[in-house]
């Protein structure tokens, strides 16, 4: 086989063409188009070294996504409100780093239903749209409430998953697209039955920070897989350094080979070499 790439791997870039989905493997400061490598067989070798994202150190574990431990101690997009928005202790003046989390969270937020292994409502700033969706293996998607930061778009996410789910069955994911919905339907129903709630809200933070999206329509998107497995087996890179096998097609961050799949965005700052 002929090495292609190597470098510290990040997740896979997406892009939306019409309806479809285009992915490209990022090893440092290189992209390699991943769909004409569907129905080839490609080999992923970790190289036995992870170096940190922001300070570039050498680390053993990778912390939140591709982190050394020092650096997931004192950044803020390491602190707990990334997982919690709600929790968001910047007008407190306590964030990590202040100027981080006006560039990033004082910013729209969307809350939206995606449709990946069924239905569940999420949160993403505007500007990731339709990224988010992407990632995330979603075969619909609907924005339904546009916000002002990340907190309130947390408060807004609370009140609805009480009515809908907010986690991904990833094994479902990798059977097969889930049966469609009515994403506008569902909308409007959280609407109703959480209206006192959103009212609240508005009351709270102002009519135009909390913006309800009734007239967005929903989207369609289509993944590269040619076949979904039958039993899903997952490779662990950490204890076998390859992950070999007949690439079957693409799905959030999923590679999906015919000996197995493997979540790439999991192993974010690990180095990498990509053989074909």
């Amino acid at each position: 086989m002929i090495e292609i790439a190597r470098g510290c791997v990040n997740k896979m870039s997406t892009r939306l063409d019409a309806t479809r989905v285009e992915y490209a493997f990022r090893l440092g400061n290189s992209e390699i188009p991943v769909n004409p490598l569907i129905g080839k067989t490609v080999r992923l070798e970790y190289l036995g070294a992870i170096h940190c994202n922001h300070c570039g150190r050498r680390t053993k574990t990778s912390f939140s996504q591709g982190y050394c431990y020092p650096c997931m101690q004192k950044l803020a997009q390491c602190d707990i409100c990334m997982m919690s928005p709600e929790r968001c202790h910047h007008e407190h003046g306590t964030c990590r780093d202040p100027s981080w989390g006006q560039q990033f969270c004082m910013t729209d937020h969307i809350v939206y239903l995606a449709n990946s292994s069924g239905v569940k409502v999420g949160i993403t700033r505007a500007t990731q749209l339709p990224t988010r969706w992407l990632d995330q293996g979603a075969s619909q998607a609907l924005p339904i409430v546009r916000v002002a930061t990340r907190q309130q778009s947390g408060f807004v996410e609370d009140l609805f998953r009480s009515q809908v789910a907010d986690r991904t069955n990833w094994r479902a994911l990798l059977k097969g697209d889930a049966p469609a919905v009515d994403l506008a339907a569902i909308r409007q129903q959280l609407f109703e039955s959480c209206a006192e709630g959103l009212a609240a809200l508005q009351a709270r933070f102002g009519l135009q920070a909390i913006q309800l999206l009734n007239d967005v329509e929903p989207i369609e998107i289509k993944y590269p897989v040619q076949a979904y497995p039958t039993k899903i087996v997952s490779f662990n890179l950490d204890k076998d350094p390859i992950a070999e096998g007949t690439l079957l097609g693409i799905k959030g961050q999923y590679l999906i080979f015919d000996t197995g799949v493997i979540n790439i965005r999991k192993y974010t700052a690990y180095q990498l070499a990509v053989h074909q």
